[in-house]
């Protein structure tokens, strides 16, 4: 296990804080107020390479791993950027796992390059309105016509997708009560979104303005069989293989959104003065940002050894799921405390902290909310009995 970064992994994040700072916090101040896709920054992320970073260089990325891809999401999310940089960008870098692990050779020659260039812009078909994180009860049918599916249902909080033109789907298609296990008979499926034959309808939301959060509605929407990742029917089983990485990278972008919110805190506490001294100098500002910052390293620290794991094909699910929580914590904290450390100000948008708490809700709900992570590792850890 290493404690620090070795040469290569400090010039990623250095490579990438540099690129980010031509994206300025007025830049992404302007973003939360018009509500316009930031799409030159998400290009300037891809002609730097950054996109395919974690993908096999056959297919056009860089062939490391899931740790310097936390490396590059975590120093996109420290510069300002925050959540809506990294879930802007964050699709090619955890949710082309599946199709990277279970695609076809052709699929992935054929797909994998577009979404290092970005030439093909991918959204996360999972969540439904009635299903929540109970991923096997899925209701949105696929069902095989010929050479080719017929899909029917609706999807809910699918980011990006008012912009992609492609889209990672999983579907029922085989019905629950003939499957021997509720995790049988889902598929996944990696095709076009077209907007013309689906409804996108965006949906108003607390922050994160420029990167839209939607309801997708399918109405015989049809997917050539060719798009079928995999096996049929062993479709959440694909998507679990994927979700170690995901709370990996997600646990490294909180932790980066707290540190730019502690940046800002401390920055304000030596300078505003009150009562002839730092606001600062005073121990009920120094402390929970003290304690803000050695929680923000502890959950690091366990985002990083998860993703040391996972790059060996070790066994990591406890400390990806323990990463994701505690990183989500602390940020919350961090944020929270930001806001109150700048005062009345911290109400202010011109302040930047404001933004930081409201983008910081979305992944502490998101992908998994903290009573399931601790269900989890109750259940996988403690060997206590499973509760839902």
């Amino acid at each position: 296990m290493h404690f620090s970064l070795s040469e290569e992994q400090q010039q990623i994040r250095d490579n990438v804080l540099k690129l980010c700072s031509q994206f300025d916090d007025q830049y992404w101040l302007d973003r939360d107020t018009d509500g316009e896709f930031p799409e030159a920054f998400c290009q300037a992320i891809a002609d730097g390479g950054w996109v395919g970073i974690a993908i096999p260089e056959a297919y056009g990325g860089s062939g490391l791993g899931i740790t310097e891809a936390a490396l590059v999401l975590q120093a996109i999310s420290e510069s300002g950027a925050g959540n809506s940089g990294l879930s802007a960008i964050g699709i090619g870098f955890f949710g082309v796992k599946p199709l990277i692990e279970f695609g076809s050779e052709a699929q992935c020659l054929e797909w994998l390059p577009r979404i290092v260039r970005r030439d093909d812009i991918a959204c996360f078909g999972v969540t439904e309105p009635t299903t929540g994180h109970d991923t096997t009860r899925l209701k949105t049918r696929a069902v095989r016509d010929g050479d080719r599916y017929i899909v029917n249902g609706e999807k809910v909080w699918i980011s990006t997708a008012q912009v992609a033109n492609k889209i990672m789907l999983i579907a029922r298609t085989t019905p629950i009560e003939q499957s021997e296990k509720p995790v049988d008979g889902l598929s996944l499926f990696y095709t076009d979104l077209d907007h013309d034959r689906v409804e996108v309808r965006e949906i108003d939301k607390m922050g994160r303005k420029c990167v839209d959060s939607n309801q997708i509605f399918f109405d015989d929407f049809e997917i050539p069989a060719g798009h079928l990742i995999g096996e049929e029917g062993k479709g959440f089983r694909y998507l679990l293989r994927g979700l170690n990485a995901e709370r990996v990278l997600i646990a490294a972008g909180l932790v980066g959104l707290g540190r730019a919110a502690l940046a800002r805190a401390v920055s304000y506490a030596n300078e505003r003065v009150v009562f002839d001294r730092t606001i600062g100098k005073n121990q009920s500002i120094q402390h929970p940002l003290a304690a803000n910052w050695a929680q923000l390293e502890a959950a690091n620290l366990m985002a990083f050894k998860a993703g040391e794991l996972y790059d060996r094909g070790e066994s990591c699910g406890a400390e990806a799921n323990a990463a994701k929580y505690l990183a989500a914590e602390a940020a919350f904290e961090t944020c929270t405390n930001a806001v109150m450390t700048h005062g009345g100000m911290g109400y202010a948008k011109e302040f930047h902290v404001e933004r930081y708490l409201r983008e910081v809700m979305i992944h502490r709900i998101a992908p998994i909310s903290p009573p399931l992570l601790l269900s989890y590792l109750a259940e996988n850890v403690l060997g206590l009995e499973k509760s839902y």
